[in-house]
């Protein structure tokens, strides 16, 4: 039996092994140059390298172990189907509760008191790992999403003064229960050291701090994902030469039709209706200054 060539011989074909071993399971085929002579250099008994080019057969071997891998990867994902089903899901919970030092904004000599300069806080876990610390009460937005506001743990030292550590109030948080993805939100005008946010279903009432240039204390009204707030109106001046704390008192809600009232200390409440991302303002309350 002749051969095209060897794999060790450059310059010739690649295929001559993989034809000699195709060939012993194909008929014979009758040389179309020589048919004469079967011991012609480019014949064989078996394969006509003239009718059966050697691509033509790398193609049959090929779509063979494509099959093969096919059918093994088939295999390999049914038996990992029941695994992926059977995956423990993600605990997500809240731990024990404990006080940390803590400076509020209208802290002085007069109310400095244990109750007044100390933040309970509690570790947010998943699966038993601690991911970041909380403040306050949580609320279910959905069955398997709530928020809660975290707090957050500052250097209040000076320059070259030695760490001192102090913990505040910070933004909230959005939390899955089935993902455990942890989000901060960002909340239009939310500042943490006076905002103090109500929630209802998956909007926000609060009281703000205006970023523009002339400022102001803002009344927000906000939607989860909503590129602009519901509410975002001025109702005072801020800053202020002597500024109260809480700045406003905290939103109160109705269901139907859906409103939130929100009010500055010392000043007169204001209600608005919230439809979507629009609200409308209550006939006869008060204007903007």
């Amino acid at each position: 039996m002749h051969y095209i060539g060897t794999l060790d011989s450059p310059g010739k074909s690649p295929f001559t092994r993989f034809e000699k071993d195709v060939s012993a399971h194909l008929p014979p085929i009758p040389c179309v140059r020589c048919p004469t002579d079967e011991n012609h250099p480019f014949c064989s008994p078996r394969i006509n390298p003239i009718s059966a080019p050697a691509t033509v057969l790398l193609g049959l071997l090929t779509m063979q172990t494509s099959r093969s891998a096919v059918a093994l990867l088939l295999i390999t994902l049914s038996a990992a189907m029941p695994h992926a089903a059977l995956a423990k899901p993600h605990t997500v919970t809240l731990g024990p509760m404990r006080r940390v030092p803590y400076v509020p904004p209208e802290a002085n000599a007069d109310n400095k008191t244990d109750e007044a300069t100390t933040l309970k806080v509690r570790p947010l876990l998943v699966d038993g790992a601690q991911k970041e610390w909380t403040v306050g009460e949580t609320h279910d937005v959905t069955d398997r999403t709530f928020v809660v506001r975290r707090a957050l743990r500052i250097n209040d030292a000076l320059p070259g003064e030695p760490p001192r550590w102090t913990w505040q109030p910070g933004p909230w948080l959005s939390i899955d229960r089935v993902t455990a993805h942890i989000a901060a939100l960002h909340l239009p005008d939310f500042d943490p050291q006076v905002s103090e946010a109500v929630w209802y279903r998956d909007y926000a009432a609060y009281c703000g701090i205006a970023t523009t240039v002339k400022g102001g204390l803002v009344a927000v009204v906000t939607e989860l994902g909503a590129r602009k707030a519901a509410v975002q109106k001025v109702i005072g001046p801020w800053p202020q030469e002597k500024p109260q704390y809480p700045a406003c008192a905290l939103a109160k809600w109705q269901k139907t039709p859906m409103r939130a009232t929100i009010q500055p200390t010392g000043g007169a409440p204001q209600t608005f209706d919230v439809v979507g991302t629009v609200s409308l303002i209550e006939e006869g309350e008060a204007t903007e200054p």
